[in-house]
């Protein structure tokens, strides 16, 4: 199995070390990262700038690189020039902290993923919900191997489209209640723009949004499942179209407007 790890925290940082270090009895490993981080990039790729890439040494794994660029950038990039004779899998991830719910949205991690899925690559996107500084990501490195070797073993072929969305609770492991197939929740944020003032006058602002609200009425959400301590498994696609209103949508009369505007 041809294994593609990307993120969007970074080439160096733990999450995607831990799951390099981790998944190389699978297969052979490629890791094709971000520069530096790029969290909340969503699913932005690089067209006005130069992408530049550079090869790094990571003990675990014999092939890694180093990407100016998006996530998203990093999958195209990877399935078009690193894996010549094609890519069996792709994980993202260790995410450091949880991509539940709307947040999956704004997620480069997700999107890396969904890049993948475009590409017609079973792909997963793995976070650990947890913020603090030093989080250990071994068992959410062998949660995720779990994942993958099960999808494999399978011979899951996920739907067009589709990719999973695993989010691991930030605990230890006798505490963790098992897996849970879910569905996103709703996240909805306080958006607080701190404004300031650099040292020659110009004004700028720090975007502080803060986690207000999230649907936890239904046991079969995503958050509900990170709450009570289970691994949490949604399957998620992007065809945004809301197919339930477009009969209402045709009655308003907009295919018939007039072009003679």
């Amino acid at each position: 199995m041809r294994i593609l790890l990307t993120n969007d925290d970074g080439i160096m940082a733990p999450g995607i070390q831990a799951l390099a270090k981790r998944m190389v009895d699978l297969g052979e490993v490629v890791l094709v990262a971000p520069d530096t981080e790029r969290s909340a990039s969503g699913h932005g790729i690089t067209i006005l700038d130069p992408i530049r890439v550079k090869p790094v040494k990571i003990s675990s794994i014999s092939e890694a690189w180093a990407i100016s660029g998006t996530p998203a950038d990093c999958v195209k990039m990877a399935v078009q020039e690193f894996f010549k004779d094609g890519c069996d899998m792709i994980l993202s991830g260790i995410n450091h902290g949880p991509n539940l719910g709307t947040d999956v949205l704004y997620s480069g991690t997700v999107s890396a993923a969904i890049e993948g899925s475009i590409l017609g690559i079973p792909s997963v996107a793995v976070s650990l919900a947890s913020f603090a500084v030093e989080s250990d990501y071994s068992l959410s490195a062998d949660i995720a191997h779990s994942i993958a070797e099960q999808l494999f073993k399978k011979k899951a072929n996920l739907p067009p489209n589709t990719l999973l969305n695993v989010n691991i609770p930030d605990v230890e492991a006798n505490l963790i209640k098992g897996y849970r197939i879910t569905k996103l929740g709703v996240r909805e944020y306080s958006n607080v723009f701190d404004r300031r003032v650099d040292p020659r006058g110009n004004t700028y602002y720090w975007l502080k949004g803060e986690l207000v609200k999230q649907d936890e009425m239904d046991p079969d959400l995503d958050t509900v499942a990170i709450k009570e301590k289970y691994i949490s498994i949604s399957p998620v696609h992007f065809d945004l179209t809301n197919y339930r209103i477009m009969k209402d949508i045709r009655k308003c009369g907009f295919e018939e407007l007039s072009l003679n505007i």
